[in-house]
């Protein structure tokens, strides 16, 4: 019985590690972006808009949305540098969304808004015809739409 418990507390002990590693283990963009998820899916039902710096619980001073299938070479070029776990758009209805501050990713937004429970869209200045950005000093006032138990955050 004793050697029982002895197995189970190093079983447990070792999840406890597993789980402790693999959250050290995120990247700064991971971690920003399951931030910047909670805060957009926690918006009131009573909003119409919002600034998005209100629901950015990061320091950013620019932000570029990629249009569908922009290969990730032409999104690394746009940002200025590679960085691990990007991958391409494979269909219009495909968010990808890269938050930067002081040129390093701080945020990284991929896939589909039904898989996300959100999305963010905006057509800002165009960038070498393969994105749209926006600036922390731009217009940043969103409408919030909320359809199909998706939160859309739109800035047309």
């Amino acid at each position: 019985m004793r050697r029982k418990k002895t197995i189970a507390m190093i079983g447990v002990a070792l999840l406890f590690i597993f789980f402790l590693i693999s959250d050290i283990k995120k990247d700064l963009w991971e971690v920003n972006e399951d931030l910047l998820k909670e805060k957009v899916l926690s918006i009131e039902q009573t909003v119409n808009t919002i600034n998005l710096i209100d629901v950015t619980p990061f320091e950013w001073d620019v932000v570029y949305s990629f249009d569908p299938y922009t290969s990730k070479e032409m999104v690394y070029s746009t940002v200025g540098y590679k960085w691990d776990n990007i991958r391409e758009t494979v269909s219009e209805g495909m968010d990808q969304i890269v938050f930067l501050n002081d040129g390093k990713v701080v945020c990284y937004l991929y896939g589909y808004p039904a898989n996300n429970g959100y999305s963010i869209n905006f057509l800002g200045e165009s960038y070498n015809k393969v994105a749209s950005v926006l600036h922390i000093n731009g217009n940043l006032e969103f409408h919030v739409n909320r359809s199909g138990g998706i939160i859309r955050l739109e800035n047309y």
